[in-house]
Parts: C-alpha cells; sequence; structure tokens
C-alpha cells in the first residue's frame, strides 16, 4: 500500500520555507520602498518579541556536487575581509533605518561554509553586530559547520561570543557516496569535532543528514544510524536530497540520475532511520527533523510555539528576520526580499549605501491567511478554518483537492479542521500543495522543484 501512495503522491513540490514559494513572487510589484515599509511596521509592533537575523557566508574551498546552496568556492581566504566589511554595512543600513537599537531574539550563520571564515574574523563579524544592537534576555545564536575544517578554536571563539547551539552536515558516511558527493570525511573526524563541541559546553549539537544521494543503500543508512547513535547528538535533520541539476548546474550535474535511489527505494531509507531514531528516544518533528526530548526544538514542538522560515525549523516565532549577506532573504511577515546572488555586486551595492535587494514579494491579505495555514500543517501537522479570519475564497476549492488524501487515510478533515495523521507525514508537502493557490492557479510549464518524496 505505501508503494502505491509513494507512486501516487510522487511528484514536484515546494518545500515551504515561505509561502508563496520563490517562483511565484511578484517582483513586478515589489520595491525596495514598499519592502521596508512593511519591515518597519513589523518591527514597531514586535519589539518586545525581538527580531532574527540570518547571516549567509556563502564560501567554501570545495565544491559537494549534493548541494543546492548559493556558495562561491574559492581557497582565497583574503575574501574575508571585504565580505565582512559588506555585510556590517548592511547591518548599519538596518540599523540606520529603524532609528532604534534592535533587540536580536535569534541569529543563525549559514553558508556555504561559516566555519570557512578564522577565528579573528568571526569575532569581529559577531562583535560588530552586537555592537549596534542589544539581546535579548532569552536568545538563542546557532551556527553551521563543517566537521572537516571546524577547529577548536573557532568553536571556542563563538562558544565565547554567546553561540549555543551548531548544526555539523555529515550527509552520509558511505565511502563511495561520499566520493560521488565530493565531501570525504572520516566518522572519526565528526567524533572529534562532536567531542569538542560538548567538552566546550554547547547545549544543542545536530547532525545533519541526507537520504536519496547517489548510491546511498539500506546498508549506507544503516551504518550511518549506527555512527550518529554512538554519538547521539541533541537533534538529526535527514533531509530528501533535493536533484534540482536544472537550477544549480554542473554542480549536481557530477553523478548520472542513474545513480540516485527510486522513489520507494528512497523512501525505504527514510522509513529506516525513522524508525531507528524513535528507537534512540529521538521524537520527530516537523519534517525531516528529529530531537531528544530534552531539546528546546522538542520542547517547542510540544508548547506548539514551533515556526518555520527560511532557515528551517526554529524555537523562536519572531515575525521580522533580517537576512544579511549575499542571497540572504529577508521575511517582513508583510513581504518578503532576497539580496543580490553575486558576491563582488552585492558588497558594491551595499557599499554605496544601498539595500542589495534584487527581488521580493509582498503579502496580499490572501497570502497572509495561506501562510498561516501552511505555517500550521509544517509545524504542527493540523490547521483550521472554524474562525471566520481561517477562511479565504478558493477553500472549498481547496478542500476537494484533499479530499483524495481522506480516502487514502492520510489526513482527516471534519469539523472545519484538518488533521495529517501519522501514516500522512510523509506526504506533508503535498498537503500544503492543496492550499497553495498561486500553484493550483499557475502550474509551472517547465521544472521548478525537487520530487516531495
Amino acid at each position: 500500500m505505501r508503494q502505491s501512495l509513494i507512486s501516487k503522491y510522487n511528484q514536484a513540490g515546494p518545500r515551504y520555507t515561505s509561502y508563496p514559494t520563490v517562483p511565484y513572487w511578484d517582483n513586478s510589484s515589489f520595491s525596495t520602498d514598499s519592502y521596508l515599509k512593511e519591515l518597519k511596521l513589523t518591527f514597531q509592533k514586535s519589539r518586545s518579541l525581538g527580531i532574527s537575523i540570518y547571516i549567509h557566508l556563502p564560501f567554501c574551498e570545495s565544491l559537494c556536487t549534493f548541494c543546492a546552496c548559493h556558495k562561491y568556492i574559492t581557497k582565497r581566504h583574503e575574501v574575508e575581509d571585504s565580505y565582512i566589511d559588506a555585510v556590517l554595512q548592511e547591518w548599519k543600513l538596518y540599523v540606520d533605518f529603524l532609528e532604534e537599537v534592535p533587540c536580536i531574539k535569534e541569529m543563525h550563520l549559514g553558508g556555504g561554509t561559516p566555519t570557512f571564515f578564522s577565528s579573528e574574523n568571526l569575532k569581529r563579524l559577531i562583535n560588530g553586530i552586537l555592537s549596534m544592537s542589544s539581546l535579548a534576555s532569552t536568545h538563542e545564536l546557532s551556527f553551521e559547520a563543517h566537521p572537516n575544517n571546524s577547529t577548536k578554536e573557532q568553536l571556542h571563539t563563538l562558544f565565547d561570543l554567546g553561540f549555543r547551539r551548531l548544526s555539523f552536515g555529515i550527509q552520509d558516511y558511505g565511502e563511495k557516496v561520499q566520493k560521488a558527493i565530493n565531501r570525504i570525511q572520516s566518522f572519526e573526524q565528526v567524533e572529534k569535532v562532536s567531542n569538542w563541541s560538548k567538552e566546550i559546553g554547547y547545549t544543542s549539537l545536530s547532525h545533519d543528514l541526507v537520504f536519496g544521494l547517489p548510491f546511498q543503500t539500506l546498508e549506507n543508512i544503516k551504518d550511518s544510524i549506527k555512527k550518529t547513535a554512538a554519538l547521539m547528538p541533541d537533534r538529526i535533520s535527514l533531509y530528501s536530497y533535493a536533484h534540482v541539476p536544472w537550477i544549480k548546474g554542473v554542480g549536481q550535474r557530477g553523478f548520472d540520475e542513474k545513480d540516485l535511489p527510486k522513489a520507494d527505494e528512497k523512501r525505504i531509507l527514510y522509513e529506516t532511520a525513522k524508525s531507528a531514531f524513535k528507537d534512540l528516544g529521538y521524537e520527530e518533528i516537523g519534517m525531516d527533523h528529529f530531537a531528544l526530548k530534552t531539546d528546546s526544538l522538542y520542547q517547542s514542538t510540544f508548547e506548539k510555539t514551533l515556526h518555520r522560515n527560511f532557515m528551517g525549523y526554529t524555537t523562536n516565532k519572531t515575525q521580522l528576520m533580517i537576512g544579511l549577506g549575499m542571497s540572504s532573504i529577508g521575511d517582513s511577515w508583510g513581504g518578503f526580499a532576497q539580496n543580490i546572488k553575486n558576491v563582488k555586486e552585492y558588497e558594491e551595492c551595499v557599499n554605496a549605501g544601498q539595500f542589495p535587494f534584487f527581488r521580493g514579494h509582498i503579502l496580499s491579505e490572501e497570502d497572509k491567511v495561506i501562510r498561516k495555514h501552511i505555517l500550521n500543517i509544517m509545524c504542527h501537522f493540523e490547521t483550521s478554518w472554524v474562525e471566520s479570519k481561517m477562511r479565504f475564497e478558493g477553500l472549498e476549492n481547496t478542500i476537494s483537492h484533499l479530499q483524495e488524501m481522506v480516502n487514502d487515510g492520510l489526513i482527516t478533515v471534519s469539523n472545519n479542521k484538518l488533521i495529517v495523521v501519522e501514516k500522512g507525514i510523509p506526504f506533508v508537502r503535498n498537503v500544503c500543495m492543496a492550499f497553495d493557490l498561486h500553484l493550483l492557479r499557475n502550474q509551472p510549464e517547465k521544472a521548478v522543484f525537487s520530487m516531495t518524496i
């Protein structure tokens, strides 16, 4: 039965880190002024909540062929200085525009490879940001790290700056898989940096794994789980490999599509890992995430405060997220704005005193309602339209689209409420697609999204 459902529902669809999704942004009606107006309004309304900051650090010394991130491959570390200068200048543009000291609730360093940067430069970057802002009494600072180039000095530096959570990109421990994705790292190296992190005092350690990689087998997954269990990180992200070479070009052409597990094989990899993680005491969180009950991610799920944005799942439900750095996306709740994707052009724009936006979207009232539904489904596996403010034109059509999933036992819909049952969790992206009016009204004519299963 599960095999036939996978065949039935495995279609191209968004991952819903935003709604509307980026391909459906209305860039024609977007402007820097309109976005900044929304941003300032949200900032003034949510002073007590604090804001989130995402800083994109795009540099990597080598190209991982599975990666769909915006990155810049170089071994020239002198690029760090001018980039940090530009990020700090961009933050100053925001601080000057807001006309008061922002209070930071959450900060995340993503990439690329944040630990590409030296300890000295990481310190200069963070101290520069904090010199123009304040920290909320309860805040969370986190970063992504590459096990091969994370030094003990870097880990100490970021800890001393207030960071308490970090995630290591593991992907898979299989030698053939690592060679195919150009990500060679030993278990011994991962063990070393993980133990350093625990000794230093980090309170939440995450390991990122990926299923559906080239040449990945059931034995690979079992071996990766066994090694992960030996280290017992607080969180595990088990991402579905998104094969989108039409977007990312040559990077994802380092292997043939025939080398990838088929849809049903891929799902078996996930179900095997999910079962093993549950046996180890991890709880499933949203889509593709697991956490121990002692971790804040589980606590936020239990308390229904889990949130999802361009950083993924987060325990901090702020309404304003400012994206700094090349390709970063900001979220003012009423609008989205993405920065220029080229490092040199980004630096030139910011140094000229201009916000480096190159596209964005201002949400309509309909967008805002549907966004709430999709957030509810992605974070809590349920949503409701009992309240009139949660209804929208086209709701009846959405319910009609969901009937097939009701018949297949994946969701229940009754009393103006939708619940994704255990059997339906693998298909949560498909559930959200029934609410996605932009997608329903304008189906893409060419490949845009990765497969949902």
